[in-house]
């Protein structure tokens, strides 16, 4: 018998272990990528990941099933990595595991492999310099689709809150990508 995600969530709510260690199956690649992207760090991604499935088995009898389990999960995961942040004051990102927006040439020259190598570099310069929660909002909506209601739910902000945050910091992201870039890139992209 094939056990759908309401029954596990129920299971667990009831004080079901093995319950709970299917949805850590089920969801641990989310909550580990979401905590690697804030932190940029292996080791400190797998921990937070642990920490955050420990306090979701801690508050799983206060979750409510009318929210999807997911989003209460990595608003979980994504609050612990702010605290993380704010306590080492160092944020930093690990582009390599964002999704690449275009297929790459086959045969990539070798100036466009600096270039990209250096696009890489700039943008995760611009992104470790975010305040964490806007890092936040901004991973949640462009790597996990998150909806405005979702991340405000996940980051304890108010729908209009989130959707002034992502705003302000897209226009801020586009400001400083014009400033760093250079000039043989804006050339190129002339062409």
């Amino acid at each position: 018998m094939v056990i759908n995600e309401a029954q596990r969530l129920h299971q667990a709510q009831m004080g079901s272990e093995d319950a709970f260690a299917s949805l850590v199956e089920t969801y641990q690649t989310p909550v580990y990528n979401l905590c690697h992207r804030m932190l940029g760090d292996a080791q400190e991604a797998e921990d937070a990941a642990q920490e955050s499935f420990w306090r979701a088995y801690q508050a799983i009898k206060r979750y409510d099933p009318q929210r999807p389990f997911i989003t209460w999960l990595l608003s979980i995961a994504a609050h612990y990595c702010i605290d993380q942040q704010r306590k080492r004051r160092l944020p930093t990102i690990d582009l390599e595991l964002f999704p690449e927006e275009s297929a790459p040439d086959s045969s990539p020259s070798p100036e466009k492999m600096l270039a990209r190598t250096e696009e890489e570099r700039m943008l995760r310069k611009l992104l470790v310099e975010l305040n964490p929660q806007d890092r936040a909002a901004l991973i949640m909506r462009y790597w996990y689709d998150f909806s405005d209601q979702e991340i405000a739910q996940s980051l304890s902000l108010t729908v209009s809150a989130v959707k002034s945050r992502l705003h302000r910091t897209r226009q801020l992201l586009a400001v400083r990508w014009q400033a760093v870039q250079p000039d043989y890139l804006l050339k190129e992209e002339a062409a």
